[in-house]
This record gives C-alpha cells, sequence and structure tokens, in this order.
C-alpha cells in the first residue's frame, strides 16, 4: 500500500496532538498538586473523592459535635461539684442544730439563715449554663430551669420549672447520645425523673420542711432523725447524678478518639486518591518532553518533503 504524504501529515498531527495532551495534563497535574482538575479527567475517581470529601465533612461535623457535648458534661460536673459542697455545709448545719446540749434559738436562727443562703447558692449552680444554654432544663434551654421559694424575702425551697426530656446528640453516623439534662430527676430522692405539676416536689417539701423546723426550733426533734437522713438522701442522688454524667463524659472522650482516628484515615485516604506523587510526576514529565521533542523533530523532517525528494 502506498503512504501518501497527506497520511504522513495526518499520522504526524495525530501523535503530535496526543503527546501535547499528556505534557499539557503532566503540566496540569504538577501546578495543582491534584491527581485529576476536573470531572472528565477521571469520572469515577473524581466521584470517589467527592464522596470522600462528604465524610471528612460529616466528621468535622461529629467532633465539634462531641467537643460542644464533652464540654456540656464538665461543666455541668463542675456545677454539681459545687451543689455537693453547699449539700455538705447544709448538713454540718442540722447536724449542729439537730445537738441538744448546743441548740438555741439563737443557733437555730444562725443556721437557718445560712441554709436559706445555700439553698439560693444551689439554685444558682443548677442554673449554670454553657454558651447560652442552661444544662439541667431538659430539653428547655434558654430559660433558668430552677427558681427560688421565698417567704417573706428569704429562701427557703427552690422549684424545678423545665421539662424531663434529655438533649440528644449524634455523635457519629447512626450513633446518638442523650446528655444528662433531666433536672426532675435532681428533684426527687431515688433519682427517677418527671413533675407533678398538683404537688410540689420531694426537694421542694424537704427545704420548706427543714427552714419550718429550725423556725419551730425543732420540738419534736426532726432534725436529728427525718432531716438528717434525708439530706443524706438527696446528697447520695446528686452524686449518682453526678456519676451519671461522669460516664456520659467517659464516653465521648472514646468518641473523640474514634472521630480523629477516623479523620487521619480518611484524610490519607484522600491524599492518596488526590495528591501526586511529585517526584513521580515530574520523571514522568520529562519522559513526555522527550517523547513531544521526538515527535516535533521527526514532524520537522516530514514536513520538510517535497516533490524533488520523490524525482532523486
Amino acid at each position: 500500500m502506498r503512504v501518501s504524504s497527506k497520511m504522513e501529515y495526518s499520522d504526524f498531527l495525530k501523535n503530535l496532538q496526543i503527546s501535547t495532551n499528556k505534557v499539557q495534563k503532566t503540566m496540569n497535574q504538577l501546578s495543582s498538586l491534584k491527581e485529576v482538575n476536573k470531572a472528565s479527567d477521571n469520572p469515577l475517581l473524581v466521584a470517589k473523592i467527592l464522596d470522600l470529601n462528604v465524610s471528612i465533612s460529616q466528621n468535622k461535623t461529629y467532633g465539634q459535635t462531641i467537643s460542644d457535648s464533652t464540654l456540656w458534661s464538665q461543666t455541668q460536673d463542675s456545677a454539681l461539684d459545687n451543689v455537693s459542697t453547699l449539700m455538705l455545709n447544709i448538713r454540718n448545719l442540722i447536724e449542729s442544730s439537730a445537738n441538744s446540749g448546743t441548740a438555741t434559738p439563737a443557733v437555730y436562727n444562725a443556721n437557718r439563715k445560712e441554709i436559706s443562703q445555700s439553698i439560693s447558692g444551689i439554685v444558682d449552680a443548677l442554673n449554670t449554663n454553657y454558651d447560652g444554654r442552661y444544662i439541667f432544663g431538659g430539653t428547655k434551654t434558654q430559660e433558668p430551669p430552677f427558681a427560688v421559694v421565698t417567704d417573706e424575702g428569704e429562701a427557703v425551697s427552690l422549684e424545678y420549672r423545665g421539662n424531663v426530656d434529655n438533649l440528644q446528640r449524634e455523635i457519629s453516623d447512626g450513633v446518638n447520645l442523650d446528655l444528662a439534662t433531666d433536672g426532675s430527676r435532681l428533684m426527687h430522692a431515688d433519682g427517677s425523673s418527671g413533675i407533678d405539676k398538683d404537688s410540689k416536689s420531694e426537694l421542694t417539701e424537704f427545704f420548706s420542711g427543714l427552714i419550718d423546723t429550725l423556725k419551730s426550733g425543732d420540738p419534736d426533734r426532726k432534725l436529728s432523725s427525718e432531716y438528717l437522713s434525708g439530706i443524706d438522701k438527696f446528697t447520695e442522688n446528686f452524686t449518682d447524678y453526678r456519676s451519671k454524667v461522669g460516664s456520659i463524659e467517659n464516653r465521648l472522650s472514646s468518641a473523640s478518639a474514634r472521630n480523629k482516628s477516623e479523620k487521619n484515615t480518611l484524610a490519607e485516604t484522600l491524599s492518596n486518591k488526590q495528591d501526586v506523587d511529585v517526584a513521580e510526576k515530574y520523571m514522568e514529565y520529562q519522559n513526555q518532553m522527550i517523547a513531544y521533542r521526538s515527535t516535533l523533530a521527526m514532524g520537522t523532517k516530514v514536513m520538510q518533503t517535497s516533490i524533488l525528494d520523490y524525482l532523486r
């Protein structure tokens, strides 16, 4: 078969275009340090890279949720620590008032006033907020969940105004965690949840009765029996609630470690699929340039061929 000059020119131009495209693609990869720069470069690889970017974005969101939840739990732990200190102080005052050898009307009065201040302190601690959200009000995070009950300007008890729901947080794909935000559990000695709107809660009744007993001078000696054992039960409930908060914090710590590990794995996988090996890509570029220059050189000889070459 006779090879015409037109066929030679066509083959030359086709090969030159192929070499040029390869060089251009490699130059783009070296300048961007990315394996692909548009979907048409490698549709399947681009799809995988997009999926990885979505996973990385979700991982980041979960990480922020875990961090926020951890700080929330730490704030709760700190508030409950303050409450435990105040409850211990109230117990000491009850014990002091129950001592028949030293208890006098003046002692009852002084201890009652100090217990009143401690009740206000407990309300302040339980109304602690994190990032503008109250931490013990259930899902009602915009209003103070606890209020002081007063009598003639003196704090005599406290009441709960939040709801009985816990805040739920999604800490990974399909994994939800309930934060301990149901403050009604602190109002019952057994840690049960619920609000009876027709009657006062156990803790409300306890403090009200305690203040009334101190005002009357404890004629029935309730301090040494009913109220001393009662304060121990409520204190134990606060401790149990704090333990629950601690277990949630531990779970969040483990979730944070897994989230960071997943983040590193996703970043490494994305890098393997998306980033170029500069040294390897530069060697590839050098080889392509050699092929490109060779094509140009051969093309120059082909293009210089004239009718005289065939008449010799």
